[in-house]
């Protein structure tokens, strides 16, 4: 286990109390646990805004009865295969799919996938998701 520090905070007594009950709605069992989440939250952040590479998980919602959307779909996912880890396709319905695509790179071109996927003409729903390649999180 990585060494552990004590340090005092300061917070209003206002702020304090809307942390905890925040911490208590979301399960942590300490403060230190929910601080030493958020801390990392923003070290993977400025990751993304520094230009390092990254991890992240693309989600998209589409019918795919929709005309050639799955074509167009997996035309744009070869255009980027150097970004892609893995994808898994998940059947919703009898029409509507999830498809997660895990992607790792340069946050420019990953963003730029993201926006490909999620502005294709039939796609219901697209996010990108955040994450860290682990290497400079403690």
């Amino acid at each position: 286990m990585a060494d552990l520090v004590r340090f005092g905070v300061s917070l209003e007594k206002e702020l304090l109390t809307k942390f905890d009950k925040h911490i208590k709605e979301k399960n942590y069992a300490t403060r230190s646990k929910a601080i030493g989440d958020l801390i990392r939250e923003n070290l993977i952040k400025k990751e993304w805004v520094e230009g390092k590479e990254v991890v992240g998980a693309i989600t998209l919602v589409y019918n795919h009865h929709r005309r050639e959307l799955v074509n167009r779909l997996t035309d744009v996912e070869h255009n980027f295969h150097q970004l892609i880890i893995s994808s898994q396709h998940v059947h919703l319905d009898e029409a509507n799919c999830l498809e997660i695509v895990v992607v790792k790179g340069k946050p420019k071109e990953i963003d730029k996938l993201a926006q490909s996927l999620k502005s294709t003409k039939g796609v219901k729903h697209g996010s990108l998701t955040m994450a860290t390649t682990g290497k400079g999180i403690a």
